[in-house]
């Protein structure tokens, strides 16, 4: 193959076998990470083979939590591993589901595009999913595509035809296949076994693909011998049999797989001769942050849906990033809200004892939310370390409307009639020049306010000296805001108003001036963080949490 640095672009495709949840997205993540190092611009992508349009309406304990981007798209998780290992932000073009593409399809037929033909999975469907693969890709050296589920499974048929395709239309100069698989240890054999990952392959090649890369996930070390077997009954060099071992965390995961040899392989694959160096010093820093650090803080998250870490994915890598920022550990314990409503459950005094700090995340529904309030009180009253994300932010206000302001049936008009709704529907708000506008009756899915949207901090408060600086942009994901006709009652009260939008119409940030660190925000700081550049909030509730514990 000819050693010819200048194909743009070349695509990684990024597929999975024998079980879900190995990793892929870590995978593409780190492989992403680890061409940047050498000096390559990458883009990474997911396809997901499931019939929603979006992950927008999809329940976190299935899903997960919803990722969205600065240009409002609502997305699978794994963008935000892409976005925190790489630093480059993703757009609406880099996540697509079959949801999307048939309904991108059935508009294409109804408006006539194509000529009264029939319309079939192949061509149709694949030129789709072909068309996603390629286009706005930009100036970049290599786009990875990660393609969800696993093989075999009925509905990601078309995703993998549609990948077969563009490696016979591309050419394998430009395009290769990295399967993810599986090597379970047998306990009661006492070894390794290879035949999973064998016949997760067979799969493969059975519909046309063959593998260059395979990234053999286990929980020990991989004996020689069984990476020749694979090699051998896999039909891929010895050198491409890469083992993928457990790691103490996910950001030791770039400095691993570039250990067994991973982007070295896929370099020697596109005949691509280094120019330079790889650069991973990066990495080596957050590792020796995370592994040495100087204490531990113990950080309570109150939400809904704990029983499900990844609803929370973000949340907790940014709590992470937080801990790296000011070289501690954060152990994180996760509470449900709801737990505190119930007659057999513990109070939040007896549930939050020994806390540093609490986080009270995002969330919709009236389910868990008077666990929440009570979470915010306790934290007020108690002088502790307070963030209130989005829904937490709303929650912390209906406390101190009921507590602080006199306002004793204050409430969330998303729970119903009835009450005071200090946090009430938006109808109208203004994106770039456009005003857009929002009934209750409107559909659910991509109907609320998302994406990047500027706020500006008053002079001298918290969050302006945690950010230097007096405007940001933040992303939202809400269909309910603070009703601004309470703000001055609130703050003569003590709660502080401290960001607000452009047009001084939305509040986007409260927090109670002479409290240690009582911070609620509109957004979704965790979007943002990275392990490399922690969000200031994060870092600053990290830091307020670490003095906590010193006065204890």
């Amino acid at each position: 193959m000819a050693d010819d640095q200048n194909i743009k672009p070349r695509y990684i495709f990024i597929t999975g076998g024998v079980v879900s949840s190995l990793g892929k997205g870590l995978a593409s993540a780190a492989l992403g990470a680890l061409l940047q190092a050498r000096g390559y611009k990458v883009r990474l992508r997911k396809l997901d083979p499931y019939l929603n349009v979006d992950p927008g309406t999809m329940s976190p304990y299935q899903h997960g939590e919803v990722y969205v981007t600065d240009d409002g798209a609502e997305t699978d998780l794994d963008l935000g591993h892409y976005e925190r290992f790489t630093g480059v932000s993703a757009h609406q073009s880099d996540n697509i589901t079959t949801g999307r593409i048939y309904s991108n399809i059935i508009e294409k037929e109804r408006r006539g595009d194509y000529l009264g033909a029939t319309v079939q999975v192949i061509p149709h469907v694949t030129n789709e999913i072909k068309d996603f693969v390629l286009s706005d890709a930009g100036d970049v050296d290599f786009v990875l595509c990660e393609v969800g589920g696993t093989v075999g499974d009925i509905e990601g048929l078309p995703f993998f035809e549609a990948l077969r395709q563009l490696g016979q239309e591309l050419g394998r100069e430009q395009v290769l296949y990295m399967h993810v698989t599986l090597l379970p240890h047998i306990a009661a054999a006492g070894e390794v076994k290879t035949k999973p990952t064998q016949h997760s392959v067979k799969e493969l090649r059975s519909i046309g693909i063959q593998p260059d890369i395979l990234l053999c996930r286990a929980d020990r070390p991989i004996e020689d011998s069984n990476i020749k077997k694979i090699a051998r009954f896999c039909n891929v060099r010895e050198s491409s049999v890469i083992q993928g071992l457990d790691a103490r965390s996910i950001y030791d995961v770039p400095l691993a797989y570039h250990e067994e040899g991973l982007d070295a392989e896929v370099l020697r694959h596109f005949a691509i001769k280094p120019d330079k160096d790889i650069d991973l010093s990066r990495w080596q820093d957050i590792s020796q942050n995370l592994h040495n650090p100087d204490g531990e803080v113990n950080i309570a998250v109150v939400g809904k849906y704990t029983i499900l870490p990844d609803a929370y994915k973000s949340i907790t890598e940014a709590l992470v990033h937080g801990g790296i920022a000011n070289k501690v550990k954060v152990n994180i314990r996760w509470i449900e809200s709801e737990s505190f409503e119930k007659e057999d459950g513990p109070d939040a005094v007896t549930a939050l004892q020994g806390m540093d700090a609490i986080l009270v995340p995002g969330g919709f529904g009236e389910r868990g939310s008077e666990g929440k309030i009570l979470a915010a009180q306790y934290a007020r009253e108690r002088q502790l370390p307070y963030f209130g994300i989005c829904f937490g932010m709303q929650m912390a206000v209906v406390e101190a409307a009921r507590n602080m302001a006199g306002i004793s049936d204050a409430k969330s008009s998303e729970f119903g009639p009835g009450g005071t709704a200090v946090i009430g529907l938006m109808t109208e708000w203004v994106k770039g020049n456009e005003k857009q506008t929002r009934a209750a009756a409107d559909d659910l899915g991509g109907t609320m306010r998302l994406g990047a949207y500027p706020a500006v901090l008053s002079r001298d408060s918290l969050v302006e000296n945690l950010y230097g600086s007096q405007e940001i942009s933040e992303r939202h994901r809400h269909r309910y805001e603070v009703n601004i006709a309470y703000k001055d009652k609130l703050e003569a009260a003590g709660l502080k108003f401290s960001g607000m939008s452009p047009d001084g119409v939305l509040p986007e940030i409260v927090e109670i001036p002479g409290h240690p660190w009582f911070v609620g925000v509109q957004y979704h700081p965790e979007l943002k963080s990275r392990p490399f550049a922690p969000h200031p909030l994060f870092a600053g509730f990290i830091a307020a949490a670490v003095k906590q514990s010193r006065l204890v």
